[in-house]
């Protein structure tokens, strides 16, 4: 399954509690268990994947935001500065990692409060 990081976003914004709560219905469950299971991996929320007998994610349990969650929500909260940065990414037609979706995040960031 490819990696959806608009996805990551909203299950994000719902492990912090966001209200009203992102609607994640155009996802399947597997979908979500998926990438809720890679924000466990990457260390983004501490919580438990639950395998299957395949070893695949069957299950999440997730707890709350780590430090690391909430540095990176932080910089995706903002919808303005998510999709400039969406942009940015089509446009170069390349797929981003994790680390480099949030440094073009904080420089929107830091762009918008016109530092340097």
């Amino acid at each position: 399954m490819k990696r959806d990081m608009n996805l990551i976003r909203w299950l994000l914004l719902e492990t912090e509690g966001e209200d009203p709560k992102p609607d994640l219905s155009a996802y399947t469950e597997a979908q979500r268990v998926y990438h809720s299971a890679l924000l466990i991996e990457a260390g983004l929320v501490h919580g438990e994947v639950i395998l299957d007998g395949d070893g695949q994610p069957a299950g999440t349990v997730t707890l709350r935001l780590t430090w690391a969650g909430h540095e990176f929500l932080d910089a995706a909260r903002n919808d303005t500065i998510w999709h400039k940065a969406g942009e940015r990414i089509k446009t170069s037609g390349v797929d981003v990692t994790l680390s480099l979706l949030k440094e073009i995040l904080n420089q929107l960031l830091k762009q918008s409060l016109n530092l340097p």
